[in-house]
């Protein structure tokens, strides 16, 4: 049985055996090492890594691997041998918790003619957890779909609350294969969920103004982000920039609407992904802010890109990548 040493970025090791054909990723969490992860099929690059030592075996992957030799990815890489792994996160960042696993009842499934779907879960009351939401504005949670053992990475879309309630979102396009399989189950049914897992969370002790930024699938985030600031009347500056397409106007605008009445320190506006320069100029809008990107590769590089054209500091930037679901579309349908 192959053993992991797992390096973090601040140089603390993490120990733990690899049995039989799991991955890496999968082996730290049996020994409680939850890494930073979100697809767990290769297809993010969350969990990248290098391999220090040792031989191993890539499982087919769609992520780029990191540069450099040795570029891993934690949930593709079973070592043939004990392994020294280099992790790119500090060890405060590696969770140490079971992963909670609750189950909830599935609510309202509507899609707006915009081709965007609401998708609302109602927490059961189960032991130390009662029925209340309990997360952090910009984490998600992963849902197994009925029947399967796919399991689907979503954020939620609203701010944690007392009556265990979570919203999703998912985009037109690349999720309706994902929108037609939860509209195909039968309202009331119980679904299985983990979590919540991601570090993609505001920085609450900073009295910086924030400017959050999102696209596809990381518009849930943020918008949860600014529903968690409306509830907990926050009064610090916060700027919106939202990537959408025209057609998508008439179903953000609403929730950005209703979220201004709420929040009146916020300024938002909506861009086009062929408008990088509108981009630059919304994001030189708060120079000294704490900057929040969640949304698509391009997206995300866009916004480094201009942030350090801008002279921000690089510490000041938080992103999260979103998953594209199109490679597991037949899968899915085939469970609709």
């Amino acid at each position: 049985m192959p053993d992991i040493a797992a390096i973090t970025r601040d140089g603390k090791k993490l120990t733990f055996p690899c049995s039989g054909a799991a991955s890496v990723l999968d082996a730290a969490e049996e020994a409680g090492y939850y890494l930073p992860s979100v697809c767990r099929h290769g297809r993010c690059g969350t969990c990248h890594a290098h391999v220090l030592s040792g031989a191993y075996e890539l499982a087919p992957h769609e992520a780029k691997l990191p540069p450099g030799p040795g570029g891993v990815l934690l949930c593709r890489c079973r070592p043939l041998e004990d392994l020294v792994v280099e992790l790119p996160c500090r060890d405060a960042q590696v969770g140490r918790r079971q992963l909670p696993r609750r189950h909830a009842m599935l609510g309202a499934v509507t899609t707006a003619p915009e081709g965007w779907t609401s998708l609302t879960l109602h927490l059961c009351p189960e032991g130390e957890f009662g029925a209340e939401a309990d997360f952090a504005a910009g984490q998600y949670i992963e849902l197994r779909l009925p029947g399967t053992e796919i399991w689907r990475p979503l954020p939620m879309a609203n701010a944690p609350n007392l009556d265990g309630v979570l919203e999703f979102l998912l985009p037109p396009g690349a999720d309706t294969a994902w929108a037609a399989a939860f509209g195909a189950i039968r309202r009331g049914t119980k679904l299985q969920l983990r979590g919540p897992l991601g570090s993609f969370t505001l920085d609450e002790k900073s009295s910086r103004p924030r400017c959050l930024v999102g696209g596809g699938a990381g518009l849930a985030p943020v918008l949860a982000m600014l529903a968690h600031l409306a509830t907990s009347r926050d009064r610090i500056r916060v700027h919106c920039v939202l990537q959408a397409a025209p057609a998508d106007r008439p179903f953000l605008e609403p929730r950005l609407a209703a979220l201004r009445a709420a929040l009146p320190q916020l300024t938002a506006a909506l861009v086009t992904a062929n408008e990088g320069m509108a981009l630059c100029a919304e994001l030189a809008r708060l120079p000294a802010a704490d900057f929040y990107a969640a949304g698509p590769a391009p997206l995300l590089g866009a916004v480094k890109a201009a942030l350090q054209a801008l002279g921000n500091p690089p510490g000041r930037l938080h992103l999260a990548p979103t998953l594209s679901t199109e490679p597991a579309a037949a899968s899915v349908m085939a469970h609709a």
